[in-house]
């Protein structure tokens, strides 16, 4: 039976999978639960599932969710990074499930890395923010990096097709989210709500917004640029709006591997958690006859900044991209709360990119820094 702790256990990714788990109850079994916090939830998820401990992000939190559990937990209940990095390097898990949203992925993941933990990876924001420092940790570890976006596993997946050394380029797919195809004056009274109204997935509010802007694709690059050791010109983005086509790989001869399936989230996380096996979901098949025509469009810079902002980070390699990311939480925050339109989210960002001082990205202090000055500098720009 394979020990499992997952980061992020309330949330969309976590809640799909302790449903795969459900399915599953002879091959995996949950060694820690980490949320944030909806206690609530949490405290149903701890009563089904028995884990050895339990984190939450605060000792307010900590205390409200002790008094939801049995007595057995009282000590066995832990809070903020210290309790995330507990749950991720516990004794007895084999893989570890990072699905916390934002920078508070990172430490978690690298605790996780350094006590020999295996990796399904669902908070892009780590490679993101530390993508060679995550990297060399994996492979002086020894640990297996499993991706669990549907695009990366994806292309995780379209890469067993070949040989490395014959790649070509990797393409990951977009939705395009709800505005696709709106023009730039269209997107000036966009509200929270309509933003948070994804046409093909149900996500967190986080993502849901990043996925409108683009940023949730321009993460993505970040990620694919690390995750599959390639440089930014071999990654292209294409917008699929029908979500059928997760990702694709072109291979030197021409070749063009694609994965496609219906967009249902346990799909990558039970190929993460049984790799290298398959596991039975009992979900409806894809059935291409029904599924009509398959688009594949150009990306809108113009209307969409956030992608190439992402670029533009990577291409600049050192801090930048962890002081994107930071700033993009602090504006997507702003936004929902109303305090900033639609299309100042990158505007924010992009401010935010020219004036904080770039640092080594071979650093976790600096980028540590860098984060929390991005984080400041961006709330200064809103006027929070």
């Amino acid at each position: 039976m394979k020990g499992v702790s997952l980061l992020g256990s309330t949330g969309s990714i976590g809640v799909n999978v302790l449903e795969v788990v459900r399915q599953y109850p002879d091959r995996f079994k949950i060694v820690a639960l980490a949320a944030g916090t909806n206690i609530e939830l949490l405290a149903q998820q701890v009563l089904e599932f028995t884990p050895e401990l339990v984190s939450v992000i605060d000792e307010r939190r900590a205390q409200g969710l002790a008094e939801l559990l049995p007595s057995f937990y009282k000590d066995r209940i832990y809070f903020g990074v210290k309790g995330n990095e507990l749950v991720a390097a516990a004794t007895g898990t084999e893989i570890t499930i990072s699905a916390i949203v934002g920078a508070a992925g990172l430490l978690p993941t690298l605790a996780a890395i350094k006590a020999g933990k295996d990796i399904g990876l669902a908070n892009k924001e780590t490679l993101v923010m530390a993508g060679k420092i995550v990297m060399d940790g994996v492979k002086s570890s020894g640990v297996k990096l499993l991706p669990v976006d549907s695009e990366h596993s994806a292309i995780f997946q379209a890469l067993e097709a070949g040989r490395r050394d014959d790649l070509k380029k990797i393409i990951l797919t977009a939705s395009g989210g709800p505005f696709r195809g709106r023009k730039y004056n269209e997107l000036l009274s966009v509200t929270p709500e309509q933003a948070l109204n994804h046409p093909n997935w149900s996500m967190g509010r986080k993502i849901s917004i990043d996925s409108a802007t683009l940023m949730n694709k321009g993460l993505e690059v970040i990620e694919a640029r690390w995750l599959f050791n390639v440089s930014t010109d071999a990654i292209d983005v294409v917008v699929h709006p029908q979500s059928i086509v997760h990702s694709l790989v072109e291979y030197l001869d021409g070749s063009v591997i694609a994965q496609l399936g219906i967009p249902d989230m346990r799909i990558p996380i039970a190929y993460a958690l049984s790799y290298p096996e398959r596991m039975e979901l009992g979900l409806t098949p894809l059935n291409l006859s029904s599924c009509g025509q398959l688009e594949f469009i150009e990306p809108d810079y113009e209307c969409f900044p956030a992608l190439r902002l992402a670029f533009d980070a990577i291409a600049s390699g050192g801090t930048l991209p962890a002081v994107m990311n930071s700033a993009n939480e602090i504006a997507v925050e702003a936004f929902l709360a109303g305090k900033i339109s639609f299309l100042q989210i990158a505007e924010t960002v992009a401010k935010t990119m020219d004036i904080v001082i770039d640092g080594d990205e071979n650093c976790l202090e600096d980028i540590l820094e860098a984060d929390i000055l991005a984080r400041k500098e961006a709330a200064r720009i809103i006027g929070c």
